[in-house]
């Protein structure tokens, strides 16, 4: 019977030594004395190689000898307590075989940094080096912290469509679906669409909550976690096309119950990947951003600051600082000004409420002075915004005056506005950019580096 594989991670957390064990991986570095060769082993299990001894009498030695940094070899062999420094056990290999060589004049990670607009060319072999492979273990470690978060409060994690007939935003950025041809260019808009697959405009979903909404207000507390598409002409570092929103709506619920789930939800996944996920966290500490454990631990140290949009306005039009977007009641907050609230007039998070009506969506709750709304962002160091939602607009005739008002078609609503006709209510609910997450975490400052295969203004090579 073959011995089954044991993963790099599991060997060097090992309790004990082990007489036989088969490791496989991909060579780190090879180096070569008298008798000996020496392998670095790396599976992305985790961040740390595993040393792999190979005396001239085992079998394969003479293979090794003419492998280079990315082949791919399966190690048989024991495992045993590391005289050196750095680790706890290598393995004195007995066998070793190839599985897939890598050619060095073509293969292009060798033992050295590479430039992150390099390793964006390719993609599809830079999560083998150890930032992007860091990144997409701390990636999944916070996708399994936001569903097991979830559970324990009770949420019931729903699918909402990614083709959809509705714009969410009402911004008008959205990717147009269809099945037809270039034939169909000699046809009138009418007749394309009446023709199309749906016989209707479809669309690629810029959020999931017009579908998340109806769901909660049935099943109580829901979250979707998927895919939202922007076509916006954007070429920055914080704009992609194709990105993942984690979007939970609460039936029941106010802008304060909102916002009290934001920050514990917030400071939840924080406290995850300073807790599980050190050894990847160290690598971005080290090399990425040294104040990266400073700001985390400061975010975590007391409650999130939350001001009214008026008041975060008048801070910034009466603090010395010369920003290049001009600041009035009335106008978006831009990056520049979150990020100034968040890392040098609080210095911690920040949530702004209660936004102008005319700058927000349809369906964001009206508040009594007629003049805004119960909308909130919440703010942090090094991203600016991170969550951005609301109280729901439940009252039928506010919501039905309100898309009317900015010139939607109130037909392709019905279905949503159903929801407000029989036993609406409060309700609120909110959407977490999970790479701008990602990013807060990672002290990575290009949205386009916490994602596996980006999808950018044009961008789509892989």
């Amino acid at each position: 019977m073959s011995i089954r594989r044991t993963t790099v991670k599991a060997a060097l957390e090992s309790p004990s030594p082990c007489p036989e064990i088969r490791v496989m991986g991909w060579i780190r570095t090879r180096r070569d004395a008298k008798g000996f060769s020496f392998l670095e082993l790396n599976d992305g299990s985790c961040l740390g190689n595993l040393q792999i001894i190979i005396d001239d009498t085992a079998e394969g030695a003479d293979l090794v000898k003419s492998l280079g940094v990315g082949a791919s070899v399966a190690v048989t062999g024991e495992l045993v307590a590391s005289p050196g420094k750095g680790q706890r056990y290598e393995v004195r290999a007995v066998a070793v075989s190839l599985l897939g060589a890598a050619e060095p004049e073509t293969y292009p990670l060798q033992k050295k940094r590479h430039s992150d607009e390099f390793l964006r060319t390719i993609a599809h072999l830079r999560p083998r080096t150890n930032k992007y492979g860091a990144m997409l273990r701390i990636r999944s470690a916070l996708a399994h912290g936001i569903h097991d978060y979830f559970a324990k409060e009770g949420f019931a994690l729903v699918h909402t469509p990614v083709i959809t007939g509705s714009d969410c935003e009402g911004a008008g950025e959205m990717f147009r679906v269809t099945t037809l041809g270039p034939e169909a260019a000699a046809l009138s808009a009418a007749e394309r669409v009446s023709q199309d697959f749906f016989g209707k405009e479809a669309m690629l979903t810029v959020s999931g909550q017009l579908s998340a909404e109806p769901l909660a207000c049935a099943l109580g507390r829901v979250y979707t976690f998927g895919p939202t598409f922007r076509a916006e002409h954007s070429d920055t570092s914080r704009h992609a096309a194709e990105f993942w929103m984690l979007e939970p709506e609460m039936a029941f619920a106010d802008l304060e119950d909102n916002m009290d789930l934001a920050e514990s939800l917030v400071t939840h996944l924080v406290r995850l990947v300073l807790a599980e996920c050190a050894e990847d966290f160290g690598l971005f500490a080290k090399f990425v951003d040294p104040t990266l454990p400073a700001t985390l631990e400061n975010l975590l140290a007391q409650p999130f600051v939350r001001l009214p949009y008026a008041e975060a306005v008048d801070i910034l039009t009466s603090c010395k600082k010369a920003f290049q977007y001009p600041v009035a009641f009335g106008s978006d907050l831009q990056s520049e000004h979150e990020r100034y609230l968040a890392e040098e007039h609080f210095k911690r998070p920040v949530i702004v409420y209660d936004y102008p009506k005319d700058i927000k969506a349809f369906y964001m709750r009206q508040n009594d002075d007629g003049k805004t709304v119960g909308a909130m962002d919440v703010l942090v160091p090094g991203i600016g915004e991170l969550v951005g939602g609301s109280a729901r607009e439940e009252r039928l005739d506010r919501l039905e005056a309100r898309i009317a008002e900015l010139g939607l078609p109130l037909e392709a609503y019905w279905w949503y506005l159903d929801t407000r006709r029989f036993g609406t209510v409060p309700h609120a609910g909110f959407g977490l950019g999970f790479e701008r997450l990602v990013m807060l975490v990672t002290g990575v400052t290009n949205i386009r580096d916490v994602m596996a295969f980006p999808r950018t203004w044009r961008h789509l090579e892989f």
